[in-house]
């Protein structure tokens, strides 16, 4: 089974700024992303097919014959047996969304012709329970019973490392999962409520105090006094500290300090600045709106919780406040006193008190040293992505305009 994750069109609008720099497969829900998931699932090659500007990146790996799988879903033992019993030429439907195709290589590699050849295919109808990742409060809103399921597929059948820090305590170890290399020093888990798994070579570090369900990406760092709330998932090559609720962090990306982070998501290469807090319940708590592309315009969670989403390479300032339901691009940089707007468009220099455009030039000067700090390099590939994203967001850069 050769298995292809695609980009709905109208999902990965619903996704973004996240999906900006990323197929919609390679967000992060659980402790694992949905393209990871599907190749645990599964044991079958698995790549993207995405926009034409990030297939340089993430190109599909195409054979004669594919399983082109809506790179939103997310797998279950009924999807699986779904997809398996899908014939040569067939295609499977939930409410007018394309869940899968069993077809021919798409000569173009386009999402555009997939869903033409699909449409005009033989249809089945899934009766159903299908998940499909959305809209963008999905990631954390589904986030703990994904660390849930990731945990019992990833675990099965193997042994923790053990704890090996008598100064640590610990409740119901059994549900307590520890990859190789991993240190803990006089720290608190409590997996009670759900289960904790810390990846390979992680650290979690003196005062710590974690519940579950939790996960921690391999040569993360939980710093010295972090407070891990419960449904929390932060990728690999993080370092994370202050009081984190309902959230998920991707990867590579630093909230080093003190503050309040709360139903969330944050992408690759961020930097929150110390005492950075987030609200994710209004004062009167009313459900929560928050910027959305697809409708160029604020739309409604249907959550009365929600707090920040923050694009790849983002940073903020010491001390910023960020409003319930903010919404921050790619590669935007803010800073100073006051509460900034709660949608901040890419490449966003300022804070409360205006904003400018953060120049291409200094982009790529940032990001070069962030990346280097990881042994990481901004190759031409990523730059081309950064230059295509900057494009296409510059219509909401009109600041003399309220968006």
């Amino acid at each position: 089974m050769n298995i292809i994750l695609f980009d709905d069109p109208a999902i990965r609008q619903n996704l973004l700024p996240l999906t900006f720099t990323r197929p919609v497969a390679y967000l992060r829900v659980g402790i694992l992303t949905l393209a990871e998931k599907w190749q645990q699932r599964t044991h079958a090659v698995v790549s993207t097919l995405a926009a034409d500007y990030l297939q340089h990146k993430y190109n599909p790996h195409a054979k004669e014959r594919n399983y082109y799988v809506n790179g939103a879903l997310l797998p279950s033992t009924d999807i699986l047996q779904e997809l398996s019993a899908l014939g040569f030429g067939e295609s499977v439907w939930q409410n007018g969304i394309l869940l899968a195709y069993h077809g021919n290589y798409v000569e173009s590699n386009g999402t555009d012709e997939l869903l033409t050849i699909a449409a005009s295919s033989r249809k089945k109808d899934y009766a159903g329970h299908a998940l499909l990742i959305k809209d963008l409060w999905e990631i954390f809103l589904y986030n703990g019973q994904e660390i849930r399921s990731d945990y019992e597929m990833l675990t099965e059948g193997r042994q923790s490392e053990p704890i090996g820090d008598k100064h640590t305590i610990v409740y119901n170890e059994e549900n307590i999962f520890i990859e190789k290399g991993v240190k803990i020093r006089a720290a608190i888990l409590n997996a009670e409520n759900g289960p904790i798994y810390i990846g390979k070579n992680a650290q979690i570090h003196e005062g710590a105090v974690i519940k579950g369900p939790f996960s921690l990406g391999e040569e993360s760092h939980i710093n010295v006094g972090g407070k891990m709330r419960g449904d929390v998932s932060i990728g690999p090559f993080c370092k994370v500290g202050g009081e984190v609720a309902a959230s998920v962090i991707f990867g590579y990306t630093n909230k080093g300090h003190e503050g309040y982070l709360g139903n969330s998501v944050l992408g690759e290469w961020c930097n929150i600045g110390a005492d950075t807090n987030t609200s994710n319940l209004k004062n009167n708590y009313a459900e929560v709106k928050i910027w959305n592309y697809a409708k160029g315009g604020f739309k409604n969670t249907g959550q009365q919780f929600c707090g920040l989403i923050m694009g790849d390479h983002s940073k903020c300032g010491i001390n910023t406040m960020f409003n319930t339901g903010t919404v921050v691009g790619v590669s935007a940089n803010i800073f100073g006193p006051g509460f900034p707007r709660n949608f901040i468009p890419s490449f966003s220099w300022g804070g409360a008190a205006g904003f400018e455009t953060f120049q291409m030039r200094k982009v790529v000067e940032v990001a070069e040293k962030v990346m280097e700090r990881r042994n990481k390099k901004l190759d031409e590939v990523e730059r081309g992505i950064l230059n295509q994203v900057f494009e296409q967001t510059k219509q909401y850069r009109v600041w003399d305009k309220k968006i």
